[in-house]
C-alpha cells in the first residue's frame, strides 16, 4: 500500500538545531583570546564565555582547543588567498600578505610555534590543519604561479613546489623564530626576490628595469 504524500516528505533532522551564531562568535572569540592570553592561556571554557555559548556546544563541533585554533586561523587567513587580477606579481604579493597578516605580532609568535608542536604529536589534528588550512592556500598560490607561466611571466621549466615553499618560508621562519619582524613590505620583497630568479626576461623588463 502506497504511503501518503505527507509521509514521503523529508522529516526535519532530530536533535538540537544548529546555532548559526556560533559560526561567527567562536572564531572571533578565539582570535581575541589568543591575542590577550596566547596559545597556552587559551581554554575551551574561556572561549565559551567570550562567545556566549557553552563548552558542550563547542565540544560538539571541535574536539579540542587546538582544533578551535586551526578553525579560527583558517577563517582569518582564508583558503583562497591568491587572486587572479591578471598580474602575477600583484597576485602573489596579495596572497603572501594574507599569511603575514594572519600571523602578525604579537599573536603569531605566541601561537604558531606551539601549534606546530601540537601538530607533530597529533596526527588527526595535523591532517585537519593540512586539509583545511595548508593545502587549500598552497593550491591557490600554485594556480597563480601556473597562470604566470601561461602569461609568460615565469619560466615553463620552473619547479612550482619549490617556489611555493620559498614564497611562504620567510613569513613562517620569522614567526617561528622571531629573529626579524614581519614588515609591511615583506610580501613584496619576497615575491620580487623569488620571481627575479624564476621569471622570464619579459617580467624582468617590467619589474626590474627601475
Amino acid at each position: 500500500m502506497a504511503r501518503p504524500d505527507h509521509d514521503l516528505q523529508e522529516r526535519p533532522p532530530q536533535g538540537r538545531p544548529r546555532d548559526e551564531r556560533i559560526d561567527t562568535a567562536v572564531p572571533k572569540a578565539v582570535l581575541e583570546l589568543l591575542r590577550e592570553a596566547g596559545y597556552s592561556g587559551l581554554t575551551m571554557d574561556a572561549v565559551a564565555v567570550r562567545a556566549r555559548t557553552s563548552k558542550p556546544a563547542l565540544r560538539r563541533r571541535w574536539r579540542s582547543k587546538q582544533h578551535l585554533v586551526v578553525h579560527a586561523l583558517t577563517g582569518a587567513a582564508g583558503t583562497t588567498p591568491t587572486p587572479d587580477t591578471g598580474c602575477t606579481h600583484c597576485d602573489l604579493i596579495e596572497g603572501i600578505t594574507t599569511l603575514s597578516e594572519a600571523f602578525a605580532e604579537p599573536m603569531g609568535r605566541r601561537v604558531l610555534p606551539a601549534l606546530v608542536a601540537d601538530l607533530a604529536d597529533d596526527p588527526e589534528l595535523d591532517t585537519e590543519f593540512r586539509q583545511t588550512f595548508f593545502h587549500p592556500r598552497r593550491a591557490s598560490t600554485a594556480a597563480a604561479l601556473r597562470r604566470g607561466v601561461e602569461r609568460g611571466d615565469i619560466r615553463s621549466d620552473v619547479d612550482i613546489d619549490l617556489l611555493l615553499d620559498m614564497l611562504a618560508a620567510t613569513t613562517y621562519y620569522r614567526v617561528l623564530f622571531g629573529h626579524l619582524p614581519i614588515t609591511l613590505t615583506l610580501a613584496e620583497d619576497v615575491v620580487t626576490a623569488v620571481l627575479a630568479g624564476a621569471a622570464t626576461d619579459a617580467w624582468r623588463t617590467v619589474h626590474l628595469s627601475h
